[in-house]
Parts: C-alpha cells; structure tokens; sequence
C-alpha cells in the first residue's frame, strides 16, 4: 500500500488545504531553527500528533518512506565512522543525526498532509498561492507526480514479486538492480506515453476548473499552531 490520498471525517481531512500547506511551512521552519534534542523532540510529539489525527500508521508511514530513509540516514553513518578504533564515534554522528532526524518529522507531516488532502484541492491551493502560469504549471506538476508516484511504486512492487515468484531473488544483488531498474524504466516511459496521449484525447487545459476553496473555523486552530511555530522559531 502506498501513501496517497485517503477520503475520511478527521478534522484534518475538513481543513482547508492551504491551512495544511502554511502548518507544513511553519512545521518546516521551526525543524530547520530547533535543532537541539529539546527541540526536536517538542516537534516529535507535534509531528505524532498530526499523523494520528489523520489515523494514518505511524509503522506504514515508516515503511513507504524506507528509501527515503535510508538515504537521509547515510550521512550520519558515514560522518560516524573513523579509521582506526573504535570505528564508529557517536559524537562525530551526532550533528548529521539530527539533521536526519529533522527531515524525518518534516516527512511524516508532509505525509499528514498527503492522505488527507485530494489532488484537486492541492492543485487548486497552489493556484491560489502561485498566481498566473508559473502557478499553472506548478499545480499541474503537483498533481501529476502525486498520481503517478503511487503508480510506479506499484510497478516497482510487482516487478519484485514477479522475480520472487521465478526464483530471481536467488541471483547476485547487482543482477536483482539491474532487472528491478530496466523494468521500472520500461513501465515508467510507458505509463508517461499512455498518460500523455490521455492528455490529449481528454484536450488538457492549463486552466481546468477546480474546487472552491473556503475556510472555516475549524482552519482557525491550524492557523494558530501555524503562527505559534513561526513565533517559536523566531524566538
């Protein structure tokens, strides 16, 4: 299962999407500014929080995201290690550690924000916030990779069952990559060819007609967390 848009009655599904947008801004920002343990783990707490509003899996979360993680976890190992005894120093680590541990909590509010917010309200926040063509072309941009990333990550999945089921995770690492990338490629380029020639049969607009958008006072508690992390991180 991938992480994408998910219809619910949460509070955080009945926000307005640009409310969610300034909450990820601010929760962004005050990431970037508090970046002692203290700090971080204030943002913990709020980052868990927002997760579960949505009823959203901290586990699954973590799981759709394991690349990702790898890759922002990487610098802290290689920082880490020295070249003679004891091999790994904690203290070298520390600084690109919670730099890794920052952009997780930004990762698990962005995923907040995805499983709860639809395609189209995004577009039309971004339009909102983006005005004239490079907010068109933003929007659509959004969109587009929103609805095609989950698509891939399922080829992707079925490229490796298919191996599986042939014995192929008996071969070498470098041959289970290679297989694994020129399947995805393959599917990729094929996915975009189909996706552009729906495109055009369904005569795409640059200016299509999206949801209205409208506040609420439910947006006025979001908007206060909002305020309250950018008056922190000022501080």
């Amino acid at each position: 299962m991938t992480l994408a848009y998910e219809p619910g009655e949460t509070v955080v599904h009945r926000l307005d999407p640009r409310s969610k947008l300034v909450v990820q801004i601010a929760f962004a920002v005050a990431a970037f500014v508090h970046t002692s343990p203290r700090g971080l783990a204030v943002l913990t707490v709020l980052g868990l929080s927002l997760l579960a509003a949505t009823r959203t899996s901290v586990g699954r979360t973590l799981w759709e995201l394991r690349f990702v993680l790898v890759l922002v976890s990487a610098p802290a190992f290689v920082e880490g290690l020295t070249w003679g005894a004891p091999w790994f120093s904690i203290a070298q680590a520390r600084g690109p550690a919670l730099a890794s541990y920052r952009v997780l909590l930004i990762l698990l509010v962005s995923a907040a924000y995805v499983v709860s917010t639809p395609v189209r309200d995004s577009e039309a926040a971004i339009r909102w916030a983006v005005p004239g063509k490079v907010g068109r072309l933003a929007s659509t941009g959004v969109a587009l990779v929103v609805r095609f990333l989950p698509v891939l990550q399922a080829d992707l999945a079925a490229i490796r069952r298919a191996m599986a089921a042939r014995l192929g995770t008996e071969r070498p690492v470098i041959d289970r990559i290679r297989i694994v990338a020129i399947g995805g490629l393959e599917r990729a380029f094929l996915r975009a060819d189909r996706l552009a020639l729906a495109m055009n049969a369904r005569c795409f607009a640059w200016n299509p007609t999206l949801p209205e958008l409208q506040c609420s006072w439910l947006d006025l508690p979001a908007l206060a967390l909002a305020a309250g992390l950018l008056f922190w991180a000022v501080l």
